[in-house]
């Protein structure tokens, strides 16, 4: 069985920073790309960043763009969101996935996620 475990989460005001960390352990499988998701109280999960294991270019919605950093390590199996310039709007619980695909997210696996909380 596979586990992502998620920190790095807390409450930041606005203008702060905070780096969050998944490491995929257990029966972890060959991924090709791992990324972070969120979701705020009464929206929908929506899509962050993420970035593959080939080294590829890092994706990321337009609203972090130039604030937040993915990057990783493979050797231990561990993502990162660097998180600069927060705004109250960040404010969500963030999830991991990990997935075998570059189609669609339907197939990952996903942490239990980490609230994150940034005050105006």
């Amino acid at each position: 069985q596979v586990q992502l475990v998620e920190s790095g989460g807390g409450l930041v005001q606005a203008g702060g920073s905070l780096r969050l960390s998944c490491t995929a352990s257990g029966r972890t499988r060959n991924y090709y790309r791992m990324g972070w998701f969120r979701q705020a109280p009464g929206k929908k999960r929506e899509f962050v960043a993420h970035i593959t294991w080939s080294g590829g270019s890092p994706v990321y919605r337009d609203s972090v763009k130039g604030r937040f950093t993915i990057s990783r390590d493979s050797i231990k199996n561990t993502i990162y969101l660097q998180m600069n310039n927060l705004k109250p709007e960040d404010t969500a619980v963030y999830t991991c996935a990990a997935d075998l695909t570059a189609e669609n997210w339907n197939s990952a696996d996903w942490g239990q996620g980490t609230q994150v909380t940034v005050s105006s």
